[in-house]
Order: C-alpha cells, then structure tokens, then sequence
C-alpha cells in the first residue's frame, strides 16, 4: 500500500528466502508461505494470508516431538501442493514413516494429513500440529515488524481465533474432519496419539477458515469435496485449454508459455460484487490487488491467449475511475488508479476498498489497451461501453497530468503520505541523473509520453473506425507534435540516448535506464536515433546476460541489488525486446528474448518478478532478488509477450487485416495455434522460412511480411 512505500521510514525487508527453500501456493486474494516440509514456521515471514490479513502465523507438525524431514514438494496447481517429509530416522539411520500433506489455498486453507508407516510392526505416533494466528497486516510482515492482535477461544475447536481492528471483528476456524482418530485441541493446537497396522496409513483432514465481521468468507476447497470440481480448478482449466498450442525449436518457450498461463491464472482475482469481470493481482505473495499499470500491461500481454481478462480489467479501472479530486488518495476526475484493497470485509465490492491513484501510466495504458480490443476484434459493443471512460482518460492527460501545461504528463505527489515516484519505478530513487542526482517533482517521464501518444494514435485509430473523421485527425495531430517535442526535448545529443525524464525545471535527468526500450515499444522515438538506442540497450552497461538492466552499470546510482537502479525485471527486458523487433532490429531483440528464456529454465520455466544485474559472466545463473514475487502478473505474462514478438503478430482486425512474419531460424515457432477474438489460427512455419496461415477470419487480409520500421 502507498502508506508503506517509502522504504527510507521502513524496517529492512524480510528475505524470502529462507534456510531450506520457502513454497509459495496463491489462488487468487490467498496465498500461503511455507517452507519445504510444509511448515508455516513461526518467526518468518510465512504464513496463510486472506485479504492482506495473516489468518495463520504457525502450522508446525512433529512427529514424536521432532521437526520432519523434507523430501519432496510438488503442485501440478499454482493453487495446491503436496509435500512429502519423513519422520525422525533411528538409530539405523533409517525412516520407516512416511509424512504426505496435501495442501489447497482459496479464501482458506484446506490440508489433508496421511501418515504412512511402512514397517512391519504396528507403530504408535504422537502428531503434534501447532497452530498460531496473529492476524498480522501483510506490509508489517514484509517490513518485518508484525504485531500479534490475536485472542484465543476455548472450546472444542482446535483454534477459533479471533481480533478486533478498529470496528471489524476477523476470525479463523480451524476444524478437523473425517479422522478415525481425532485429535484433541489444547492451548499449542492439535495433538494425536495415533497408532498405525504393519503397511498401513492414517489419514485426516483440516479446514481453515475465516470470517470477517461475522460473514464466513467462503472456503474454495472443503474436506469431502472433490478440489477439481472448484472454481479456481475450473477457470484454470480453461486457461489451458486456451494457451497457444505450441511447437516451437525451443523448449525454453514451450516450457514457459505452460508456466505462465498457470501462473496468471493463479493471480485473477475476482470484485465479488462483478465476478463477470475477472482482474489479475500483480503478484504474489506481497502484491495481491489489483494495480492499475500492471493489471493493464499483463492484459495486454495475455490478449494471445483470451481477451477476456483485458475486458474485466478495463470494466473495472472504468467503474473505480477517478470522479473527484482528493488531495490524499491523489484521485482527479478522469484518472486511472494505482491501486486497490479489498475492504476488510467478506462481502466487500472493489468499490469500498481502499483506492490509491497515484500512478501517472496507468491512465494512458487504459487508453491504450482499449484500442487494442478493437485491434484483436473483440465485440464492438464491448469497446463502445468503454469510449467514454477513454474520453475521460484522455482529458485527464492533458488537464490533471500535464501539471505545468508544457504539453508533457508529469507527476508530483499531493501528500506525503503518497508515492514521490509515480512511474514503474516508483522506489524513492528509481529515477535519477547520471550523477546520481535524484528528480525533482514535477517529473516527465520518458516511457509515460511513449504511452501517451500510443494512447493518442488507439484513440485516433477507434475513431476513424467510427467514421469520425474530425476526432481522427485531432488525436494523430497531437500524436505527431507530442513526437516532435519528445524526440527534441529529451534526447540527449551529447551522449547518445534518451534522458530518462524531464525535471521541474525541464532539465534532463539524463540517466542510462531501460526506461528507452518502453519508448521504442510506443514508436514515439524517431528511426534515425533507433539505432543508437538499440545499441545502449545491448551493451554491457546495460545488457547483463540475463536481460536489460534498469540502470546501467556506468551511472552513479548503480547497484545489482537494489529494486530499480540496476536489477534486471523480466517484463522490462520483454517491452524493449518488443520494441527493438518494431523497428526491426531483430538480432538484438532476440539476444534479449533469449536472455529471458535462459533466466526462467533456471526457476523451471518461471520468470519471477526481478533478478540482480549481476552480469552473466560473472555468475552462472541470475542472482535472486529477496523480496521479489514468484509469480508474478506481468512477468508470467513476459513469456506469452516473447512468443508474439518471435511471431511478428500484429492483428488489426479493425482495419481488416493480420500481420505476421515469424522470425526464422534458431528462433523460428514451428507450430503454433493462438487465440483471436473471431478464431483460432493455426500458424505453421517450415524449416525453409515459409509461413502457413489456418483459421483466418473471413474477409480478413493476412500480410505475410515484416511490419514496417514505426
């Protein structure tokens, strides 16, 4: 949340990775952190979350009054996992019980315990499950500062915990089912004295839910129902069933665009007022809510797969679209948020929650994505209900965001208490001179005008499908003065690249970031300097091995480690990549994708959400980030990105036509079936270069060629 954003006034942040390795299973505004044994450990960061709320601070199992031994974990669901543990060996060094736990995340937890004794003699157990709620807020246990507000209730429950912040009454349940022999509840938890036959198991099964205010938040997975039978099981299945069906001559992307449709899927979360508009988190476990530039940015990405959540997103940043000006939450009318929270209630609609607008993308992006419905051919009607709330995005831009109206979007936050950078890099030092000199407020970014005239020409390109000539001709006149002034104002004659941002003063805050790669994506940078830009971006300043660092290593700020001054953020690398294939520089742009691809063979298939930019020859595999989510929404959606660009794929369904020209060689997606509003196509490309186009819409040209340099 905003209010926590200045790590300058926070405690150091916890590390997720802990001793032994940490599990992470998220289905939607839940998720859980466990380590390997599948442990919820007291004292870490673990935990069972439920609306930003630690509802479990402690899930420890002893057997015997010893910690298990981890084995195996494994999930074939973002939303479950099984984790295999063995007792204490004796003094043979040997095992003979076998711990299985069978964990389900969603609104809740639901665990199945077998214990399996493999000996030949019947064993008696004592099982020990402690159990701890501190209804911790999510931020405190990031920052590393929880505070227990939690009381017990005694009573035949094996916990009923329960708080009271401010008015709002929370509380968790933990119930046992099913269990031959149950256990008996104390004041640590659950405890068993369970005696198993020669070869054979024991089983139970707990259920962990919560209520909020009195109203029970339903729980996804209950003992006795069939987990595949859910909701979550049931919108993941058909994510798959829609991934692009994919043969390519690299398994790397195979393997990625699998994980990343699963990923995603994990992430959607629902308003439970509107669950026919579907939205996705931007990542777990520190960041499930809804952002507006992330949310718009993976929407735009997974549009190869389904439309659908593009949609839901639009409907809803149009529904909590700014209305008022409110010094505070920094909304203006017309302006997209930065962020929302549920309400700390069960029942609660977006709408209720906590709204923070303070984001200077997000308001363009929206503009931009819905262009991009018209473009995949997505229901007319659909993009008509949205016009107006463009409209509104669009008077925003050029009344609220153009702070000093010198024909630029800027930011400056309104209240202390808000975000003092306002773009994707919006740490307290993402945007500084080469120096090191921070910017001063009011600061233009240089990737927020590339999305203001991309959003100038969507609007422009609806328009002149709408037969409103005027409109048209207004929208790509201002496109082509905004390019102007940008290509004049922020390139950096005596160095070769384009400044990072305009200060208060309109001085150059001519730092070396990736922020260029955006702009190329945008086209607003002009042909004759895209050359110069693309090879910035695969130097060795800022190029790692593993993709584009958002500082170069040359600039005074500098650091591998840090969040926006030199890390490596796999959706950064993709947009630039994407950006260096519009303007046809494809040798550098696939010299990025492949960095991408070999950094998520190295999490099985994941791209998480930033790595250190420590370079590749220096360490053999990417150095991780701390407290960096996995997954996480936009670089999930990174692969999916990857797999467009490699396709050379441009739909523009709005004018009736298809681009495509698959890179070939190394590169080359050999066969491939993706979604399109209208159809599935079938693309298939031969290992001599030639191209096979199935599926194509009726009165729909197809452009068999690369695109043309923007």
């Amino acid at each position: 949340m905003w209010l926590d954003a200045d790590p300058l006034n926070a405690a150091a942040p916890v590390s997720l990775e802990q001793p032994g390795g940490q599990v992470t299973i998220v289905e939607g505004s839940s998720f859980c952190l466990s380590g390997r044994a599948g442990d919820i450990r007291s004292g870490a960061a673990d935990g069972l979350f439920v609306l930003d709320v630690r509802v479990l601070s402690e899930w420890e199992l002893r057997l015997d009054g010893h910690a298990l031994e981890p084995l195996s974990v494994s999930g074939a669901e973002p939303f479950s996992a099984t984790f295999v543990a063995r007792g204490h060996p004796g003094a043979d060094g040997e095992s003979t019980s076998l711990v299985v736990r069978r964990r389900w995340v969603g609104s809740g937890m639901r665990e199945d315990l077998e214990l399996h004794n493999y000996s030949s003699r019947e064993l008696t157990h004592e099982v020990e499950l402690r159990i701890s709620s501190d209804f911790a807020d999510l931020f405190a246990v990031k920052a590393g500062r929880p505070s227990a507000d939690a009381a017990k209730d005694p009573g035949s429950e094996p916990l009923h915990a329960r708080s009271t912040h401010g008015s709002i009454l929370r509380e968790v349940l933990v119930s046992e089912c099913s269990a031959a022999q149950p256990g008996r509840p104390g004041p640590t938890g659950l405890t068993w004295t369970v005696v198993i036959p020669p070869k054979a198991s024991w089983h139970t099964c707990l259920e962990v839910s919560v209520r909020i205010g009195g109203h029970a938040v339903p729980l996804q997975y209950g003992c006795g129902r069939t987990p595949q039978t859910s909701r979550p099981a049931r919108r993941l299945a058909g994510w798959r069933q829609r991934t692009p069906v994919l043969s390519s001559c690299d398994a790397r992307l195979d393997a990625a665009i699998v994980r990343s449709v699963d990923d995603i899927s994990s992430l959607v979360i629902e308003d439970p007022l509107h669950p026919q508009s579907p939205v996705v988190a931007a990542g777990a476990p520190w960041f499930m809510a809804l952002f507006g530039r992330d949310s718009l940015l993976t929407s735009y990405m997974t549009m190869i797969v389904d439309p659908a959540l593009a949609i839901g997103t639009l409907q809803t940043l149009a529904r909590l679209q700014g209305k008022k000006t409110d010094a505070l939450t920094e909304e203006q009318p017309g302006r997209i948020l930065h962020e929302v929270r549920f309400n700390s209630s069960a029942t609660a609609d977006m709408e209720d929650g906590r709204i923070y607008y303070g984001t200077v993308d997000a308001t363009p992006l929206f503009v931009v994505l819905i262009g991009e419905l018209s473009r995949w051919g997505v229901d007319r009607a659909v993009v008509d209900e949205l016009l107006p709330h463009a409209d509104l995005a669009l008077e925003w831009i050029e009344r609220y965001g153009d702070i000093d109206g010198d024909g630029y979007v800027e930011y400056q936050r309104s209240s202390a208490q808000g975000l003092a950078n306002q773009g994707w890099k919006d740490s307290w030092d993402g945007v500084n001179a080469a120096d090191g000199t921070l910017a001063i407020a009011p600061v233009a970014l240089a990737e927020v005008q590339g999305y203001v005239y991309a959003a100038y020409l969507a609007r422009a390109d609806l328009a002149a499908e709408r037969n409103d000539t005027a409109t048209a001709e207004s929208y790509t006149q201002k496109a082509t003065k905004l390019r102007s002034a940008f290509n004049r104002d922020f390139w950096v004659a005596a160095k070769g690249w384009y400044a990072i941002a305009l200060d208060g003063d309109k001085k150059q805050v001519d730092g070396l970031a990736s922020n260029m790669g955006h702009c190329l994506w945008s086209g607003i940078i002009d042909p004759d300097r895209a050359g110069r830009v693309a090879a910035h971006l695969v130097s060795p300043e800022l190029f790692s091995g593993w993709g584009v660092r958002t500082l170069a290593t040359t600039m005074s700020r500098y650091n591998p480690l840090s969040y926006h001054n030199g890390s490596v953020w796999p959706h950064d690398s993709a947009i630039a990549a994407a950006g260096l294939m519009r303007y046809g520089f494809t040798d550098e742009a696939c010299r990025i994708l492949d960095a991408v691809l070999d950094a998520s063979v190295t999490n099985g298939g994941r791209l998480p959400e930033l790595y250190a930019g420590v370079a590749r020859e220096e360490l053999p595999v990417p150095v991780a980030y701390p407290t960096s989510c996995s997954p996480q929404a936009w670089s999930s959606a990174s692969a999916l990105l990857v797999l467009r660009t490699l396709l050379r794929f441009e739909p523009r369904l709005d004018l009736g036509q298809i681009g495509i020209s698959p890179v070939d060689g190394d590169h080359r997606v050999g066969n491939v079936q993706i979604s399109l509003a209208r159809s599935r196509l079938t693309v298939l490309t031969t290992p001599d270069g030639q191209v096979e186009v199935n599926g194509v819409p009726a009165g729909v040209a197809l452009v068999v060629a690369p695109p043309a340099t923007a």
